[in-house]
């Protein structure tokens, strides 16, 4: 799992990544994960074109929310949040090309549906990367409208 780029394990059930290659996809299986959520595009770096029957395959839940790196959108976040709420009972690996899309989307979902602090929020979304202006303005943006 280590070996995975980006990984960051952030709870017990809940852990996110980079993209991972197909063989990862294995150790993630054996880790104990049941849902795989994709965030990246289908021609993000590194993509794999059947990461869908990869997952599946393996006995695991695929779902794929893309989100476009330049735009991300209210519907994006309000699905990933639908996503994690409907598998809150389940272990949920989310990644997307790098996991700076992902760790944005987890700490707002941590902040707003976990009731998490900023500060230890901040801690694990800056342990990946310090969001550029765009994901800054959709960050607050997203908590100014869900309080």
């Amino acid at each position: 799992m280590k070996d995975i780029y980006n990984f960051l394990k952030i709870s017990d059930t809940v852990a996110t990544s980079g993209q991972p290659n197909s063989e990862q996809f294995s150790a993630i299986k054996k880790a104990g994960y049941q849902v795989i959520v994709n965030l990246a595009l289908p021609e993000s770096p590194n993509a794999l074109k059947d990461e869908k029957q990869i997952v599946e395959s393996q006995g695991m839940q695929y779902v794929h929310i893309p989100v476009v790196w330049e735009k991300p959108t209210l519907e994006n976040v309000t699905e990933f949040f639908r996503v994690m709420e409907a598998n809150a009972d389940k272990q949920v690996f989310v990644h997307c090309a790098a996991n700076m899309r992902v760790s944005a989307f987890i700490y707002l979902y941590r902040r707003l549906h976990q009731g998490i602090s900023d500060e230890d929020a901040k801690k694990d979304l800056q342990k990946i990367w310090i969001p550029n202006e765009i994901w800054q303005n959709f960050i607050e943006q997203v908590m100014s409208i869900k309080k």
